[in-house]
């Protein structure tokens, strides 16, 4: 790819902006690193597609202590190693680590793993049988000590989010984490709804979908196809538009090869019209009743 090109992917990407609650904007595509880490032989590579994606704008990278058993946070720690000030560092904390018995060692532990002073995101990573109070507390604790700048959580439903709403502090929760792409649509029912009411962004993990069937699907449908014929790109681009599309969600797909890191940025660069997104509409149709929260 010239340096045209990545001129104009930086220049898209500076204008895909999702705003949280406390007013910072971050880039609508950021860089999961569910897997990575976990293989010495590709770790090299693993590190410099992250440090490409930072260097193109994708500047959010999202890992979690369960990831490799923190072998993730390890390897994001070495990719950022020198540029800390140019990323937005978002880490996750095991339900059974949410106490406040727990929480304040885990998150030091990320710290340490990470190389860094503090997290700039702090997430829940399932609900697990920890009251919420009790993890609202230790987080709070947590920003107080300037461990964390900001707390949310992870694949909670719509019901959850309520509890978590009407729970004391609640209220400071910034982002909620959820599987979302073209092939798994059921938030749009209700939960992406009421998270835009709640001026609370969603953060969407694997929207390039995990494999499988639905991954084939995007692949292969011919409406996907032709809409990427017409915008010179790749299906798994126009989903991946998709998904960032409202800019009130925060895709984070993962990249180890510099080819998928490109084009993952690039897919800021296209702008549908009414008719495309209706098109994809018809194939891949928006949920007409409340649907479990998919997980994976």
């Amino acid at each position: 790819m010239d340096e045209k090109k990545r001129m104009e992917i930086k220049i898209a990407l500076a204008k895909h902006v999702v705003t949280l609650p406390d007013g910072s904007s971050l880039p609508s595509l950021g860089q999961g690193t569910w897997y990575m880490g976990e293989d010495p032989q590709v770790r090299d590579k693993e590190i410099k597609a992250l440090q490409l994606g930072v260097e193109l704008g994708m500047t959010l990278i999202d890992t979690a202590e369960m990831y490799g058993n923190g072998d993730s946070e390890r390897l994001v720690g070495e990719a950022i190693k020198g540029r800390r000030n140019e990323v937005f560092l978002v880490s996750k904390v095991y339900p059974h680590h949410a106490g406040l018995d727990m929480i304040s060692k885990a998150c030091e532990n990320s710290l340490k793993r990470l190389g860094t002073d503090h997290l700039d995101l702090y997430l829940l990573h399932w609900r697990g049988s920890v009251p919420l109070e009790e993890t609202i507390e230790g987080m709070e604790k947590l920003r107080e000590e300037g461990k964390i700048l900001r707390w949310g959580v992870s694949n909670f439903d719509t019901v959850d989010m309520e509890e978590l709403w009407n729970t004391p502090n609640g209220k400071n929760c910034v982002t909620n984490q959820v599987l979302y792409h073209l092939g798994s649509r059921g938030i749009d029912f209700d939960l992406l709804s009421w998270q835009r009411e709640h001026n609370m962004p969603i953060m969407a993990y694997s929207p390039l979908a995990q494999g499988g069937s639905l991954r084939r699907q995007l692949l292969n449908d011919p409406t996907i196809h032709d809409i990427a014929d017409k915008y010179n790109v790749q299906p798994l681009q126009i989903a991946l538009a998709w998904t960032i599309r409202s800019n009130n969600v925060i895709a984070i797909p993962k990249a180890v090869q510099d080819e998928h890191v490109l084009a993952n940025a690039e897919a800021a660069t296209i702008e549908f019209t009414e008719e495309d997104l209706s098109r994809i509409d018809q194939v891949f149709p928006k949920p007409t009743r409340k649907m479990p929260l998919d997980i994976i």
